[in-house]
């Protein structure tokens, strides 16, 4: 087993951006699964379906490539952490709060995760909050409301609830980045599965008390693919993919993604439904893509070594 990179030695390289691009387009398709699984089926049978169908498929990946999961008794508790911050909490949350508010709105709150990584991380870990970096993540922050456009603003003060469940879901995202540090030596394909199977455990027992499966409808085929599509591809793939980008990048770094959500379902809309761009998206991504080269730290380096080889007048 390789040895992971040591803290301090965490950054983003091309391989770790391109992963987290490609992260953000499978997140960003589970909005649009969840609103069509949604329509039929109650958010706590959504979500049993999601983590357990991802659950058996990266299972059975880890038997196919060789690797085990008998990884001990402490690290499968930690599993079960790691299930409750990343999955059952955050996910339970964003689930009953797109019924009440707006999806665009939903993305904007989903994207506070980096603000409150950074303070986790400064407070808890051991992840300087360099002024680039807070600089940064509100760029970036500025560049989803951007974006996503005043309308997703407007119902800002309403269904509060709602939207302090959204908010708390982002904390707990927060916090399992955090958490998902003591993996750092495992597969991510071990640790992916080992988080979806405790998440499916813990979820099971509440699914057969509030929606038992046989009270539910026969889903459509529609509904079928989209619960595939959220369980295989946005789920399963996914933390395969986030998991490796925290173990060689980082947790703060990884959270980045929820910049890049809104940006991925903006030019998604408009290669394959032709969906208009207009010049607030642009200026969003512009945002957004200042922030992120903010957070890298490479934009600072260069000025700062621009400024000490210039000539003195």
């Amino acid at each position: 087993m390789t040895t992971p990179p040591s803290t301090s030695s965490l950054r983003m390289g091309p391989i770790e951006w391109l992963l987290l691009a490609i992260l953000s387009v499978l997140w960003g398709g589970s909005f649009f699964f969840n609103k069509l699984a949604l329509a039929e089926w109650p958010p706590l049978a959504v979500l049993l379906t999601r983590v357990g169908l991802a659950a058996l498929a990266l299972q059975l990946a880890v038997r196919l490539s060789g690797l085990s999961m008998a990884v001990g008794r402490p690290i499968w508790l930690a599993f079960f952490g790691m299930g409750i911050l990343n999955n059952l909490i955050p996910f339970s949350l964003f689930l009953w709060g797109q019924q009440q508010i707006a999806s665009g709105l939903a993305s904007i709150l989903n994207a506070m995760t980096p603000i409150f990584s950074v303070i986790v991380m400064q407070i808890f870990g051991n992840e300087r909050a360099t002024g680039p970096k807070i600089a940064g993540v509100l760029a970036g922050l500025a560049g989803v409301a951007i974006l996503m456009g005043p309308d997703a603003l407007g119902g800002l003060g309403l269904n509060l609830i709602a939207q302090l469940a959204c908010v708390t879901a982002t904390v707990s995202y927060a916090f399992s980045g955090l958490y998902g540090r003591r993996f750092r030596e495992l597969p991510p394909l071990v640790t992916a599965a080992g988080q979806l199977s405790a998440s499916t455990l813990m979820t099971l027992p509440i699914v057969l008390l509030a929606n038992p499966p046989w009270t539910l409808p026969l889903p459509s085929l529609q509904v079928v693919l989209a619960l595939a599509g959220l369980a295989l591809v946005s789920t399963a793939l996914a933390y395969v993919i986030f998991f490796r980008i925290m173990r060689t990048a980082g947790p703060s770094n990884v959270m980045l993604v929820t910049f890049l959500i809104p940006v991925s379902a903006i030019l998604l809309g408009s290669g394959l439904l032709g969906e208009e761009l207009l010049p607030r998206h642009f200026a969003g991504m512009a945002a957004i893509f200042l922030g992120l080269a903010l957070i890298d730290g490479r934009l600072a380096t260069s000025w700062r070594a621009g400024r000490a080889g210039a000539p003195t007048a």
